[in-house]
């Protein structure tokens, strides 16, 4: 018993102190204070109960962090950093090991976009691995009956696209790892072999798809006790399958899946089973390096992901509310939500029109970033009333012309490296499909292609979304960095399907509008505004106020009650180059682990 008291002692102790600690650092003051505080205490500087200037506390790391959606991958991570792997090598190590403990967003067969940042040059790196469409697909093999097949394009082995996570891991390593590739594999591989927990809310995801993933045979064997009965929490799931094929991607690299055996298993699963790409495909299929995006945002510069990842959107966004004083309105107030809401449906209006691959079509990238252009759209926002997001137009601009479960994590090592990295099956476990005899679950990336009969674009140029083989689907995945003088400040990113980019942008307004600590502008209800009729609404979550609501209506928004949006894993770096971590909680079983 006494035993028992001096661990719930040391216990309490801890958590106080890092508590203290919080208190300590997450005051406005944050970004200057370094120094610590004068000793001797001077006299009078007591108090009677101790208090905090907070509600939510980051976690706190003066060597490195790990965030991420699954708090078995943020110590698979946080493992490899004290082993002396740099934050690349840790990005590797999580993206295997969320396939095995995230199975309906951590994925082989999906595909994302990561940012890298090297302190030692100062760079920033972005990798493009999205998913690509095979080379032998066209609208037509979707329509029946002069409408879109909806069934083909979500479910089965017809809706995905070429996966790019191996080859987007792979390449990240080739540019900036430190530790043997194998050996980054090797906590998936036994998480994989060895089984899992069964967490309360993977069992509950498992039930809610279970007529999806039950119609395939193999992930009815591997999630459904051999496809006679429910997971429950507590019990184990083991993937040996799955565990050999990383066995296989450990010993070959890239090479094994997209040229090698592994390769060859599944393109011969997809053959069997109407699935559009061939061997071909995979062996073409190529991680993308690319430039990222930038953009200032007040006296900070914003790097994220450019076309067809959500970027753009997302800049745009915020270069139309850098032209209202933000903070003066005051973080929540109606009038800072309806200017929010305005210039997300503007951002959105133009990315239905312009966004796409550019390898395929012109997208005005200067054009749509072009801070004159964020002026006139900001002169649009009438204060007092909304703009009808049914009717309203895309911009037209002077320069050139021309879905969803998916899950991000974000690290920092003691060097100072990043990543930011965001990656997708698509929807929830993807198409439902596991490739026989792999353990590893595909995407239905198809499904976010504009699909049209082949005979509608005969006297017209194609829409910069339609598919076509080669081509990368937009998204609006949205892998974030933001930098202050050249320093990073924070690293952020969400999944969230449409509302990612929404997402995105609020956490970065709150920190950088509001100066909210990392934790605090997490935890911020949120809104989400889209454009055309789909999704014309202004969506809320949770915890905003009746009060705010009824203001927002007198705007004349249409309002939608929503469940949570998104969930951002965030690591804010203050001035001594420390880290802050915050894992969001709408999502259960995330965390933020500090070395």
């Amino acid at each position: 018993m006494i035993r028992k008291h001096q661990i719930l002692f040391a216990l309490c102790a801890g958590l106080a102190t890092q508590s203290l600690s919080s208190y300590a650092t997450n005051t406005q003051a944050d970004n200057t204070q370094t120094a610590g505080p004068s000793w001797p205490p001077a006299a009078g500087d007591n108090t009677y109960i101790l208090r905090y200037d907070r509600i939510h506390h980051p976690v706190h790391s003066a060597k490195g962090m790990v965030v991420s959606q699954n708090a078995q991958a943020s110590e698979v991570g946080k493992a490899i950093l004290a082993k002396g792997g740099n934050a690349v090598d840790a990005a590797v190590a999580v993206g295997f090991a969320l396939a095995v403990t995230l199975p309906r967003a951590g994925n082989l067969g999906g595909g994302g976009f990561m940012l890298m940042h090297t302190a030692k040059t100062g760079t920033t790196t972005a990798i493009d691995y999205r998913g690509e469409a095979p080379s032998s697909v066209s609208g037509d093999d979707f329509i029946k009956d002069g409408k879109v097949d909806r069934d083909k394009t979500k479910l089965g082995h017809s809706a995905s696209t070429v996966p790019g996570t191996v080859a987007g891991l792979y390449k990240a390593h080739q540019l900036g790892g430190k530790l043997p590739w194998a050996e980054l594999l090797q906590p998936a591989i036994q998480l994989a072999e060895g089984g899992i927990d069964v967490s309360r809310d993977l069992a509950w995801a498992l039930q809610a798809k279970a007529k999806v993933l039950s119609a395939n045979p193999e992930s009815c064997k591997i999630f459904f006790k051999g496809c006679s009965a429910y997971l429950q929490a507590g019990e184990r799931l083991a993937q040996k399958d799955l565990a050999q094929s990383l066995k296989l991607i450990a010993k070959g690299g890239a090479e094994v899946f997209y040229k090698g055996a592994l390769g060859a298993k599944i393109v011969a699963d997809m053959q069997a089973n109407g699935g559009h790409f061939r061997q071909r495909d995979l062996a073409a299929y190529q991680a993308r390096v690319v430039e990222p995006l930038r953009s200032p945002y007040r006296d900070h510069e914003v790097l994220t992901m450019p076309p067809p990842a959500g970027g753009l959107p997302l800049l745009q966004i915020l270069n139309i509310i850098e032209n209202h004083d933000m903070a003066a309105l005051g973080a929540g107030s109606a009038a800072g939500l309806h200017i929010l809401a305005e210039a997300m449906k503007l951002a959105y209006a133009d990315r239905f029109k312009y966004l796409g691959d550019p390898r395929f079509s012109e997208i005005p990238v200067a054009a749509l970033l072009d801070k004159n252009l964020a002026r006139q759209r900001a002169g649009q926002i009438n204060l007092s009333r909304s703009l009808d997001a049914r009717k309203l137009e895309p911009s037209q601009l002077q320069g050139p012309a021309p879905g969803p479960d998916t899950t991000h994590y974000s690290i920092a090592d003691s060097d100072g490296n990043l990543v930011s990295n965001t990656y997708t099956l698509s929807a929830s476990f993807g198409s439902g499909v596991t490739i026989a005899g792999t353990g590893i679950l595909m995407n239905n990336q198809i499904n976010n292609f504009v699909i049209r009969p082949s005979a509608d674009y005969a006297d017209k140029p194609r829409e910069p979304n339609a598919i076509a083989p080669g081509k990368r689907t937009k998204s609006t995945q949205s892998p974030t960095m933001v930098f202050k003088n050249g320093k990073p400040v924070l690293i952020t990113g969400t999944p969230g399907g449409r509302r990612i980019i929404t997402t995105v942008a609020q956490l970065i307004s709150n920190v950088i509008d509001h100066r909210m600590d990392i934790a605090s502008a997490s935890a911020a209800p949120r809104i989400h505004q889209g454009w055309g009729r789909r999704d014309y609404k202004l969506e809320y979550e949770p915890g905003i106020s009746p009060d705010t609501l009824a203001l927002l209506k007198q705007k004349g928004h249409t309002l939608k009650a929503g469940a949570t949006m998104g969930s951002t894993q965030s690591i804010a770096i203050d001035s001594a180059g420390h880290y802050w971590g915050a894992a969001d909680s709408r999502r259960p079983g995330a965390a933020a682990i500090g070395l």
